[in-house]
């Protein structure tokens, strides 16, 4: 995985804070998909200077949404002081979603943006923000943004051209504790393409990287390829996931949990490795099972 270009102008920045305060500040209210990640607290952090009380961010639980995620946007809001509401839905009622096509985050964006809406209506609030950033727009496959678009979310870190760099500089300005936090997607992230999104899946899928969590890791998935359970982490945390107590841990823990192999994927963690690629529309990761690979025979 490349490593994120970490350089930023500290006058631009400066400039562009600014000027999404000002265009924040022309609004009555604004309620933000908040989900505990950098890109939407420095976003919350922005509008509650910006409107104070006027602004709410909002978490949508479903059960894509590990729960550690979730106490983490809790403290979060706390560090920022704005006010926090959570709403609760479930992707798992829409057929598109858990058939896992290769549109899944379209499916998946659009009902949780839904929600936002009719929560910010509930408090008649006519404005719902995300944490869009101008970096996103240049990732690859990215369907979840059709569904901002199509939805007239306003993101205000990709209005003024503010990138990945530049938000993680803001968050550490406002002494953000997520300022340095890994992207972290939804559960149903972990499942490739075409395997059908199931309670049962998300569930171990969050136990499994409770495990990662517990010893440690910082930047990690745990993927289901349905028996068997590929655990990514980033290249510099390879040596630890290599230690013969984890490798045990691991195979003995997330084994129990239903996995009849458990793998550790020597490339280490990748974004989107079992997502369609935007060239050639297939998974980056192919089934471990389908290969005829040689042996010593």
């Amino acid at each position: 995985m490349a490593a994120e270009d970490t350089s930023v102008d500290a006058d631009a920045v400066s400039d562009k804070i600014a000027a999404v305060r000002d265009d924040l500040a022309e609004m009555d209210g604004v309620l933000i998909a908040f989900s505990g990640g950098v890109d939407s607290s420095v976003v919350a952090a922005l509008a509650h200077d910006a409107l104070g009380d006027d602004a709410v961010a909002c978490t949508a639980k479903s059960e894509t949404l590990p729960a550690e995620e979730l106490d983490d946007a809790r403290r979060v809001t706390d560090e920022i002081g704005i006010r926090h509401e959570i709403v609760e839905f479930s992707e798992l009622t829409s057929d598109e979603f858990v058939a896992n096509g290769e549109d899944r985050c379209y499916h998946c964006r659009s009902m949780r943006l839904s929600a936002m809406y009719d929560h910010a209506r509930e408090l008649d609030i006519g404005v719902v923000c995300d944490g869009t950033n101008a970096s996103d727009t240049g990732e690859g496959h990215r369907p979840g943004l059709r569904a901002v678009e199509e939805l007239d979310a306003y993101s205000p870190l990709l209005e003024h051209g503010i990138t990945k760099p530049e938000v993680r500089e803001i968050a550490r300005q406002y002494d953000l504790s997520v300022a340095d936090k890994p992207s972290m997607a939804c559960l149903s992230s972990r499942i490739p393409t075409g395997l059908e999104v199931t309670e049962d899946r998300l569930s171990r899928i969050e136990k499994a990287e409770r495990l990662l969590r517990t010893w440690g890791f910082e930047q990690f998935r745990v993927r289901d390829h349905d028996d068997l359970a590929r655990i990514e982490v980033a290249e510099d945390e390879l040596d630890v996931a290599l230690d013969p107590d984890f490798v045990r841990a691991a195979r003995d823990h997330i084994g129990d949990l239903g996995f009849d192999h458990v793998t550790l994927d020597l490339h280490g963690y990748r974004t989107g490795s079992v997502s369609p690629d935007d060239e050639d529309d297939e998974p980056l990761v192919e089934d471990v099972f389908s290969t005829e690979y040689p042996t010593g025979e």
